[in-house]
């Protein structure tokens, strides 16, 4: 019975040790087993370059309504939001002023015929030799002063008629409207007209997009408003600067907005075709991102190694990235696999083995 036992114990020690080796061998090969991914190999070639920028759109004009002098408004005839005309009456002021400076007018015209009536009765006189020409020449400067009284006292009546009866110096939108009837005017403007049509969009592009950039060249600009729909316009101003902090210049652009759907403060996608270049182009799935940040990186495997490459992304381009560097034409780039590499670490190819 005793040997019974002792066959029985060692039996099982070694069955435990056959187990115990087993496993030790299978943790080893796991973990001497490579990372399994899957290649793709990259080339350049001609992508179209196009810019694309944001930005708000603006009047192509604005003009502030204001009174030349501080004046109650006794009536304000159109409101935010309406569309006038060039010549239009918009605010009518108190004339209260009016009848003054016409009194003034007619008091000068009296003081003018006067001194004319009184002119003439000395050059008379100085003809007939019953004058002097001092006394005629002094009658020349009063009937010159008189003169110029009658036109600043018309003038000044002018200027008060026009600041009673405000008109629109162009066609356009009321953009903004800062006072209602019986306020006194103040700093403000009392309206603010715009014309939108046309209308301007400005964007900043690189000083790097500079060479492409030319006058009247066509730009695309699509509003959310729109969906995507198309508006076509064309630069119009090129800033002859270049922003020093930035890096960047000014870009104008017109957009005829005939029938003005196009309205100020709208945002808009502007789109410039900026020429071709020749560029790496990688599968989306190359691209990972680094989490935490902005950078995106692609894994390029060479010589049964990946090494971890940091690219800079230009245009999406269906299932693909255009890439503007990081990665070589003809290079090898990992597709499937990425989570569970890093930098320098030897790889397996699917389909190639160990």
């Amino acid at each position: 019975m005793k040997t019974r036992n002792i066959f029985l114990f060692a039996a099982v020690m070694l069955l435990l040790s056959a187990c115990s080796g087993g496993k030790e061998e299978a943790t080893k090969d796991a973990s001497d087993e490579k990372p399994l991914v899957k290649v793709e190999k990259v080339d350049a070639r001609d992508v179209a370059q196009v810019g694309e920028y944001t930005a708000t759109v603006e009047p192509e004009l604005i003009n502030n309504i204001s009174a030349a002098s501080p004046n109650r408004i006794s009536r304000i005839l159109v409101d935010e939001g309406m569309r006038v005309s060039k010549g239009q009456q918009l605010v009518i002021m108190d004339d209260v002023n009016t009848s003054t400076y016409e009194l003034q007018v007619d008091n000068a015209k009296a003081s003018l015929a006067n001194v004319q009536a009184n002119y003439n009765r000395a050059l008379e006189l100085f003809k007939i030799g019953g004058g002097t020409r001092q006394s005629v020449e002094q009658m020349e400067l009063q009937l010159s002063n008189a003169r110029n009284a009658l036109a600043s006292a018309e003038r000044t009546l002018r200027n008060v008629r026009e600041n009673t009866v405000l008109v629109s110096p162009i066609s356009g939108v009321v953009t903004a409207r800062n006072y209602d009837p019986g306020d006194m005017t103040g700093t403000l403007p009392i309206l603010t007209v715009a014309r939108v049509q046309p209308v301007k969009i400005v964007i900043n592009v690189s000083e790097s997009d500079f060479p492409s950039i030319r006058m009247g060249m066509p730009a695309s600009v699509t509003f959310d408003t729109y969906g995507d729909e198309k508006f076509e316009g064309h630069v119009t101003l090129i800033s002859p600067t270049v922003d020093a902090q930035t890096r960047t210049f000014g870009l104008e652009i017109t957009l005829p907005n005939s029938d003005s759907r196009i309205l100020p403060g709208m945002f808009g996608r502007v789109s410039l075709d900026l020429g071709h270049a020749e560029r790496v182009v990688v599968p989306d799935k190359a691209v990972v991102k680094q989490p935490g940040s902005g950078d995106h990186y692609v894994y390029v495997y060479k010589d049964g190694k990946v090494n971890y490459n940091r690219v800079t992304l230009g245009r999406r381009l269906g299932d693909a990235y255009e890439l503007i560097d990081g990665v070589e034409p003809g290079a090898e780039v990992v597709v499937t696999g990425q989570t569970r590499l890093a930098n320098g670490m030897e790889v397996s190819l699917a389909g190639k083995g160990k």
